[in-house]
């Protein structure tokens, strides 16, 4: 699934699975953010993703050229939340708008699990 832009050359297709991707390599870049997190909704098991499955983390919305984006991340311990949720969403925003051309219209965060790093 993905959004169509019609321009006056012709139109862009943007897959959900990249704006996904690409939107889970700028939220690991984020400080505080050990990385994407998959929920098995079944036992509640919390798998930490790796770089290769960056996308799984997150789902995408997309219509009339505005992106929704529900992350669901793993934290560093002792770090402030809210600080790495705002860093987290302004990186994303800025950085979102610049790839794709289009709003980001919402960012939802969900923190499923705080890991202690070496």
């Amino acid at each position: 699934m993905g959004v169509r832009m019609n321009n006056k050359l012709g139109s862009i297709v943007i897959d959900s699975n990249v704006v996904a991707t690409y939107a889970g390599s700028v939220a690991v870049e984020c400080f505080g953010i050990v990385g994407m997190a998959s929920v098995n909704m079944k036992d509640g098991f919390v798998k930490l993703l790796g770089r290769e499955n960056l996308g799984r983390g997150i789902h995408v919305s997309m219509h009339d050229n505005k992106i929704a984006l529900d992350f669901h991340v793993i934290v560093s311990y002792g770090v402030s939340i809210s600080a790495v949720a705002e860093n987290l969403v302004s990186s994303v925003k800025y950085k979102m708008e610049a790839f794709t051309g289009m709003e980001v219209e919402r960012i939802n965060i969900f923190v499923e699990g705080v890991r202690v790093i070496d």
